[in-house]
């Protein structure tokens, strides 16, 4: 009964760890709620940001705004990536840190000089492991970022491309379609490409104070609201990703319990035919 006693184990051991998983996915369940909420909610923010920039906007006031300025050649560049801090969520982060090793390598066969930014316990230990000097790491974000977090990321980038520090700037950051399509997503954050939706002067409505000032104050919202996004579309994103990967962990447990308890009761029903077979042969031998 050795092996009956092991099996026997091994059913609670997995019986637990479905009890784990089926809670883990129901939590991820209740925050992707919550998450996809929040994703909606920024977005008609984020359109009539666009909508604005897109009808003030004119060449001649374009050429004046250095988050406009669009250079010849890309020779420094600044990427920023937006993972997890926690893990148990499939191929999320994975396919996020692929997404960005894709772009470093690209950027560096055409000439740049690239420094990387990180936000997420993930994406900084992988690079950091890998060798890859950070410039900044942030892994104090929550599943729930808020604007302070975006403004504290993207800030100190933008003064670098006012000051001509940098010619672009990137964020990736993983895309929510819906909870089963997440994809890993490459933004270019700057320079600002002027959002489609009209080229100016045909607005009817009367600017107070001039669109001059308007789109200098309006520009670095739509930066940091652009990043934003990013971020809780990829809270949305890991929220879907952990729930998939955590039922399919559960599904998964289960089939094993199945066979298991199958196989646990083949060798329990073999040993109870050996001791009867043993009991009717003893019996057999005092006749």
């Amino acid at each position: 009964m050795a092996k009956a006693r092991e099996l026997k184990g091994r059913i609670r051991s997995v019986q637990n760890t479905r009890k784990i998983t089926r809670t883990m996915e129901m939590v991820s369940t209740s925050k992707l709620k919550r998450a996809q909420d929040r994703v909606e909610a920024a977005r008609p923010y984020a359109e009539r940001l666009a909508g604005v920039i897109g009808r003030l906007l004119t060449p001649e006031l374009a050429a004046r705004y250095p988050l406009l300025r669009q250079p010849e050649r890309v020779r420094r560049a600044a990427v920023l990536l937006l993972t997890s801090n926690r893990g148990l969520a499939g191929a999320f982060n994975a396919n996020l840190i692929r997404e960005t090793r894709g772009l470093l390598a690209r950027l560096r066969s055409e000439g740049a000089e690239v420094e990387l930014h990180a936000a997420g316990k993930k994406g900084i230990g992988f690079f950091r492991y890998q060798g890859e000097t950070l410039r900044t790491a942030a892994s104090d974000i929550s599943d729930r970022p808020g604007a302070a977090d975006a403004q504290r990321l993207v800030d100190g980038l933008m003064e670098q491309f006012i000051a001509g520090e940098l010619d672009a700037v990137y964020v990736v950051y993983a895309k929510f379609n819906s909870a089963l399509s997440t994809p890993p997503t490459t933004m270019q954050l700057l320079p600002v490409a002027p959002p489609e939706g009209g080229q100016g002067g045909d607005a009817d409505y009367i600017l107070e104070p001039s669109g001059d000032e308007i789109l200098g104050r309006i520009l670095p919202l739509y930066v940091r609201n652009s990043v934003y996004r990013a971020l809780v579309e990829t809270a949305a994103a890991e929220h879907g990703a952990r729930r998939t990967a955590m039922k399919n962990a559960t599904d998964n447990a289960g089939d094993i319990l199945e066979t298991l308890t199958r196989t646990y009761n083949r060798v329990r029903q073999a040993a109870i035919t050996q001791e009867i077979a043993e009991i009717v042969g003893g019996a057999a031998a005092l006749e």
